[in-house]
């Protein structure tokens, strides 16, 4: 029988667990924010059709469109982003940080303006706190040994 080779790399903590499954949840959303309009406007069965402007304004196809691919890209970016925080990559953790505080920041725009996504601001505190972790800190280098920031 072979033995096993004792592996000196740490452990990730529970907490980059809990985010990546955040982050895949986020991404699910934001698929159904892409095709959802998109479906509505019967694009995939009778395509594209009609102006997309009149005058200096968009039409509703455009803004349709334009919503639809601002989701898609976010959420090719959540998962470039996911792929580069399972790797433990130091520009990964400063770009979750500042994209939750993005988010976090529309949605409460959205809760008070219009209608609020629940399940999108309660994903983006659970990564917000999670990321804020020491340990996770640490293993991204964002923090040192000792307790202190870089």
């Amino acid at each position: 029988m072979a033995k096993r080779k004792k592996s000196d790399k740490k452990k990730r903590p529970i907490a980059v667990s809990v985010i990546a499954v955040a982050i895949v949840v986020l991404f699910l959303i934001r698929l159904v924010q892409f095709f959802t309009p998109l479906l509505s406007e019967n694009v995939f069965t009778s395509g594209i059709t009609g102006p997309f402007f009149t005058g200096w304004r968009l039409t509703g196809i455009s803004t349709t469109l334009l919503s639809s691919a601002s989701y898609l890209i976010l959420s090719v970016a959540g998962i470039v982003t996911l792929i580069g925080f399972l790797h433990l990559r130091r520009w990964s953790w400063v770009l979750l940080m500042a994209w939750t505080g993005v988010s976090l920041l529309i949605s409460l725009v959205d809760y008070f303006y219009s209608h609020a996504n629940y399940v999108v601001m309660a994903s983006n505190i659970i990564i917000a706190f999670a990321l804020n972790i020491t340990d996770v800190q640490r293993m991204f280098g964002v923090r040192r040994a000792n307790g202190s920031s870089l």
